[in-house]
């Protein structure tokens, strides 16, 4: 990561994210149409925030990478991959698409239990550079709200970053709820 922007970093997020309470995206335009097919492929996540991280998770997060496969025109096969150490873990999951544009449900399956349900919305995309995520998951005793900021390579314009942070204010997420995988070396975050 640039130092300066490293620097930006820690000294503006305390005053941005502390005190906020909005609790839907103000600020984003409503998707008034999704394009499956410009969605779907490699996404690169490079930043994540929710109520179920904390700065313990840090160390946890290596980089990762989430594949998005449209099946029968309508639903998405999600499958993402990890490398820790010399081993590859990954996870899959199903997103069933809603009448909403861009909105989608998980298809409950294994460790999931029948009465947790998952929605998730893609806030904004360009199809081509960045996306915007954000995933509600209403278990029986709460909510967890988790933001995602997925990018088709390593290196973003620093404004989607903004844009990332922005749509967190908007779920009353803290400072402390921010978790950036260590991409040291991938050209992280572009000057664009």
């Amino acid at each position: 990561m640039d130092p300066w922007w490293a620097l930006w970093l820690i000294f503006t997020l305390p005053q941005i994210l502390e005190g906020q309470t909005p609790t839907k995206p103000q600020g984003f335009p409503q998707m008034s149409n999704f394009e499956s097919d410009k969605f779907q492929g490699e996404w690169f996540v490079l930043g994540l925030e929710g109520t179920a991280y904390n700065r313990e998770h840090r160390a946890l997060l290596n980089p990762y990478i989430t594949l998005f496969e449209l099946k029968n025109n309508s639903h998405f096969q999600v499958t993402n991959s990890m490398t820790r150490g010399k081993r590859c873990d990954i996870w899959s999951y199903t997103l069933i698409p809603t009448s909403k544009p861009g909105q989608f449900t998980v298809e409950n399956k294994g460790e999931r239990s029948e009465t947790d349900k998952e929605d998730i919305q893609v806030i904004e995309t360009d199809y081509i550079k960045f996306s915007l995520v954000l995933s509600i998951r209403q278990t029986s005793s709460h909510t967890i709200t988790r933001v995602s900021l997925l990018g088709r390579n390593w290196r973003i314009p620093r404004k989607m970053v903004d844009r990332f942070i922005c749509l967190t204010r908007t779920q009353n997420l803290t400072k402390n709820n921010f978790v950036f995988p260590d991409v040291t070396g991938n050209g992280f975050l572009g000057s664009g």
